[in-house]
């Protein structure tokens, strides 16, 4: 698509956004998103972060990822960037929010950010699920109300993965059954704690520095959930910063052994990453299974 092609097609979707005419003066490529391409916009009504979609999936995306933000800012004291609204335009689906100016981490980020985690993990619910199902990175995330995290885990989290993984032949039937021989063991070893409200897809990727220093999170797939599923998100590619997990410990302690736990959350993201990028995640999975079969 041309340059000029291009501006006026973002032109045209922040007027439909927006309410008013918009004159793009600069538009830049920002890295990071697999998913979407996003554009840094600056204009005559300041600077604007873009996603754009054409994939059929892309307006329902897009609306659960501005339901998630505006989850998190409302309850949490986290910096979220402020979403303006999604549209649908010509078959692209477009995602218009603040941009966030980069800074770099004080020495109370990690601090904060542990502090920060620990509040938003203190809203509760009676049961683990959320309003609307939702998305992790590009694939469908079911949400359903289910009273315990146990069976929530396996029916909303493990198996619609395992489900889509044997459907896509990158696990066969016997790996199936293994699997679901391991559950019940694997549920076992987590503690029984109330439904927390999580970030729910939180590594390094979806965590930023605004330019005041302060930790930033970004594409949530937010849920009533186990509030070590984050936790566990986190050591997913390298892990934070020691000085994270000890201030989250100290606002709101975890229960013992929970190093031991990782791998079984983690479980969830490795075979959301199977699905999405194929084979190298499969070692690791089969890995924790065989720990309980």
């Amino acid at each position: 698509m041309h340059a000029m092609s291009l501006q006026n097609e973002i032109q045209h979707a922040c007027l439909a956004i927006l309410g008013k005419e918009v004159s793009i003066q600069s538009i830049k490529t920002i890295g990071g998103g697999s998913i979407s391409n996003s554009l840094g916009l600056r204009t005559n009504h300041g600077s604007f972060f873009l996603k754009m979609n054409n994939s059929k999936h892309a307006p329902v995306m897009f609306e659960s990822e501005l339901d998630g933000l505006e989850v998190l800012a409302k309850s949490s004291n986290f910096m979220i960037p402020k979403v303006f609204g999604s549209i649908e335009l010509s078959g692209t689906s477009y995602l218009l929010m603040e941009l966030i100016e980069s800074g770099s981490r004080h020495n109370e980020f990690w601090d904060k950010l542990g502090k920060s985690l620990a509040g938003l993990h203190r809203n509760r619910a009676e049961q683990f699920g959320h309003y609307r199902s939702n998305f992790i990175g590009s694939l469908p995330q079911l949400n359903n109300y289910i009273d315990t995290w146990s069976e929530f885990f396996i029916s909303q989290r493990l198996n619609p993965m395992l489900a889509l993984a044997r459907n896509e032949q990158l696990v066969d039937r016997s790996f199936v059954k293994r699997f679901d021989q391991a559950m019940p063991a694997l549920v076992n070893e987590m503690p029984i704690e109330p439904a927390s409200l999580i970030h729910g897809d939180l590594w390094s990727g979806n965590l930023m520095v605004d330019n005041a220093g302060n930790p930033t999170l970004i594409d949530p797939a937010v849920y009533y959930g186990h509030r070590e599923m984050d936790l566990a998100f986190s050591h997913m590619f390298g892990g934070f910063s020691v000085e994270f997990y000890e201030s989250y410990d100290n606002a709101y302690p975890l229960e013992p052994g929970f190093e031991t736990r990782i791998a079984i959350y983690n479980l969830y993201p490795q075979l959301v990453h199977l699905n999405l990028f194929g084979m190298s995640y499969f070692e690791s999975i089969d890995r924790t299974i065989s720990r309980f079969t």
